[in-house]
């Protein structure tokens, strides 16, 4: 079986609308970022690739460890940011000298880029790919095409 980018983004789209819950992955009921991601890849997918520990809100920040970074090199192929496809996971940087810890799916390229995203206090959204956005990527991956 296989999933097409456009799959990757029409699922993304009927999260939509979801309120902002941090730790949860329910479509229409809450999510946070990494919620929505965990959401795709159960409906694409099905299960979920590994357990999702606990986390808080600074996610990893004390440590200084970039787990869902690592969490990504494990689960998608990483790729360069320069050459941004629809379906295409952000991993984001909120702040200097700090984790990443914010993801998003590519939803259109172009002139316009956007993402959808769960973002606290909005929700899941879609929202441009503008400059400020953009200087926060740190990393791009893509989902798997082929299912095992």
């Amino acid at each position: 079986m296989s999933v097409a980018r456009q799959d990757i983004v029409s699922e993304a789209r009927t999260w939509l609308g979801t309120p902002y819950v941090h730790q949860a992955s329910v479509r229409g009921a809450g999510t946070d970022c990494l919620g929505l991601l965990r959401g795709i890849w159960r409906t694409l997918y099905g299960a979920e690739p590994e357990a999702v520990p606990s986390y808080s809100m600074d996610w990893s920040e004390p440590q200084g460890e970039e787990r869902m970074w690592a969490a990504a090199r494990r689960h998608l192929t990483a790729k360069s940011p320069d050459d941004l496809e629809p379906g295409d996971v952000l991993l984001f940087r909120m702040r200097d000298g700090g984790v990443a810890k914010h993801v998003g799916v590519v939803s259109e390229t172009g002139a316009v880029p956007r993402f959808i995203h769960a973002y606290s206090g909005h929700g899941v959204v879609e929202n441009a790919l503008s400059g400020p956005w953009q200087r926060r990527v740190v990393a791009c991956f893509a989902f798997p095409l082929e299912v095992r």
